[in-house]
């Protein structure tokens, strides 16, 4: 018997006592290409739990972080904020942004001026690293599919090829048509039971990363309020503060 013919053979149900094909023939029945997609599917289950771990607010935006730099900026402590945010055991998505902001303000003689430039130039380049970091859900998202595609196609020559092969249609016959059409329907539905949820994820991914960002942003604007307020002054002390807000574009 074909071996991917084999693999349909029915098995009992644990529940109804019918039969019903076993879920290793869905792993295994697409061939090549399909194994191609189960890796796919273990590469993208690898990614969805990194980036659930490390997509959150209290791993990008911690509030005890955020406590710490609100207070040495309220104090008028910018040096010891920038250090506190140079501290590898400090590194976040906050203090990534914030950290060139300070220091363009305690080094530059207009850094008063233009730290705002610095914060929205950081929140830019850090937002635009998370993104990147997505990227690899989406391009399986994407691939998965075709690869599914690739096995219906490779599936249907085979089918046809053996219906020209066969000038009588004995047993053989059959085996060789369903076994060909099976694996064209199997890879079909793996490519898109590894997409489907890719694709959702990582749109899932990308929402909380513009979200944290905002909030990012917010947070960081009240941080240079407070850093103007206090009255620390830059390295050339004696610039004048900026009247407005600013933005920190996460």
């Amino acid at each position: 018997m074909n071996p991917t013919l084999r693999m349909f053979a029915q098995v009992p149900d644990s529940e109804g006592g019918g039969l019903g094909p076993s879920l290793l023939t869905y792993i295994s029945g697409g061939g090549f290409i399909g194994w191609i997609i189960v890796a796919l599917s273990v590469v993208a289950l690898t990614l969805v739990v990194i980036h659930a771990v490390q997509i959150r607010r209290a791993t990008l935006l911690p509030a005890v972080q955020v406590a710490s730099i609100r207070d040495l900026l309220g104090a008028g402590r910018a040096d010891a904020a920038l250090e506190y945010c140079s501290l590898a055991d400090n590194d976040s998505f906050l203090t990534r942004i914030l950290a060139p902001g300070l220091t363009r303000y305690l080094r530059s003689p207009f850094g008063a001026f233009e730290i705002k430039q610095a914060i929205e130039e950081a929140g830019a380049e850090q937002a635009a690293r998370l993104y990147r970091a997505t990227d690899g859900l989406g391009i399986i998202g994407t691939v998965a599919p075709l690869l599914g595609l690739l096995g219906t196609v490779q599936g249907m020559i085979g089918a046809f090829d053996s219906v020209a092969a066969s000038a009588v249609a004995d047993a053989n016959y059959y085996e060789a048509l369903a076994g060909n059409i099976s694996l064209a329907l199997i890879t079909t539905m793996q490519g898109l039971i590894v997409a489907i949820p890719s694709v959702t994820l990582f749109t899932v991914f990308r929402n909380r990363i513009d979200a944290i960002g905002a909030e990012a942003g917010q947070e960081l604007d009240r941080m240079v309020l407070l850093l103007e307020s206090s009255g620390s002054g830059g390295a050339a002390g004696g610039m004048p503060r900026p009247t407005g807000g600013t933005g920190g574009g996460a």
